[in-house]
C-alpha cells in the first residue's frame, strides 16, 4: 500500500505500541470511492464517517494484508476490507480502545476466490469422516482472518441469503474475544441495565436462544416444505455462533429490515454495540 508509511514490520509494531507513529490518513478520493461502493457505509452520519476513517487508519497501521497465490493487495482492497471490519467498532470508543477487540491477530489473508478446505470430523460412534468445505472466509481463533476477495465484492450472495463476509468473519472475532465462538461475545458493563455479568449473559441467552430456535424453524420449513426463505442467510441455522455472525451482517447492512424481522435481537445488538446510548 504505497500511501502508508513503509517500515520494517518489527519497527512499525514497536512504534505503534509506543504511540510514536501516527497512522497515515486514508486519501479522500479512495475513501469516497470505498463508501460509494458499499451503500450501508453511505448511510453513516458525517460524525460516524469521520470516526470510521480514524478507526480504519489505525486498523491498517496495525494489521498486515497478504494475498494468497500471488494475489496483489491494492490500497482499494485493503481499505474496503478495513472499513467493513471497523464498522463493528464504530461505537466502542477511541481507536486505541476499540481495536483491542482485534488484538488476537495481525494477519489478513485474501484469496482471489472462495477456498476449498479439507475437513475432518469424528461422529458419536468414533468414525472419522473427511469432507471438503467451500469457504468465503474464516476467522481463526487466536490467528488470522481469511477472506475471499470475490465474496467481499458488493452484491455477492451465497447460500441464497443476505451475505457480508467481512462483517461475518469479524463478528466471529468479537465473539472469540473471551474464548471460543459461542454466539455470546463479552458484554459491556451494565448491559441492558443488568448489574452483574451473569445476569447480563442470562438476558442475552434468553433473547438469542429463542431467536435462534425460531430462525432454525424457518430454515427447516423452507428447506423441507418450500415455505418462504428467511431474509437472513440460512447458514445462521448451523450453530449459535453462526447465527450471531449472520445477525451482525443484517444489523449493519440494513438495520431497519433487521428491526422488522428480529426486533428483540436488534435491541440486544443496539445494547452490545453501544447504540442505545445514542
Amino acid at each position: 500500500m504505497d500511501w502508508l508509511r513503509v517500515l520494517p514490520t518489527w519497527a512499525r509494531r514497536a512504534a505503534v505500541r509506543a504511540g510514536a507513529l501516527p497512522p497515515a490518513p486514508v486519501p479522500a478520493a479512495l475513501w469516497q470511492a470505498t463508501v460509494a461502493t458499499y451503500p450501508f457505509l453511505e448511510r453513516l452520519t458525517p460524525a460516524e464517517d469521520a470516526h470510521l476513517q480514524q478507526l480504519v487508519a489505525h486498523f491498517l497501521q496495525r494489521k498486515e494484508f497478504s494475498g494468497a497465490h500471488g494475489l496483489v493487495i491494492t490500497d482499494a482492497m485493503a481499505v474496503a476490507i478495513a472499513a467493513q471490519a471497523c464498522v463493528l467498532l464504530l461505537y466502542f470508543g477511541e481507536p486505541a480502545d476499540a481495536l483491542r477487540w482485534y488484538d488476537d491477530f495481525v494477519g489478513i489473508v485474501v484469496h482471489a476466490d472462495d477456498v476449498v478446505a479439507r475437513r475432518k470430523v469424528v461422529d458419536e460412534a468414533g468414525v472419522v469422516h473427511h469432507y471438503r468445505e467451500e469457504l468465503m472466509g474464516e476467522a481463526m481463533e487466536g490467528g488470522p482472518v481469511m477472506l475471499s476477495w470475490a465474496a467481499v465484492q458488493p452484491g455477492h450472495a451465497a447460500h441464497g441469503g443476505h451475505t457480508n463476509v467481512v462483517i461475518h468473519e469479524f463478528a466471529h472475532k468479537l465473539d472469540m474475544h473471551d474464548g471460543h465462538a459461542n454466539g455470546c461475545p463479552p458484554l459491556p458493563r451494565g448491559f441492558m441495565g443488568h448489574t452483574s455479568a451473569s445476569a447480563a449473559r442470562q438476558a442475552w441467552s434468553a433473547v438469542w436462544g429463542d431467536a435462534y430456535e425460531r430462525f432454525r424453524d424457518l430454515v427447516i420449513r423452507h428447506e423441507r416444505f418450500g415455505q418462504p426463505a428467511p431474509w437472513l442467510d440460512a447458514y445462521g441455522a448451523e450453530a449459535p455462533a453462526e447465527f450471531f455472525a449472520v445477525a451482525c451482517e443484517g444489523y449493519w447492512v440494513d438495520r431497519e429490515r433487521m428491526a422488522e424481522e428480529l426486533p428483540t435481537v436488534v435491541h440486544a445488538l443496539d445494547a452490545f454495540f453501544g447504540r442505545l446510548a445514542r
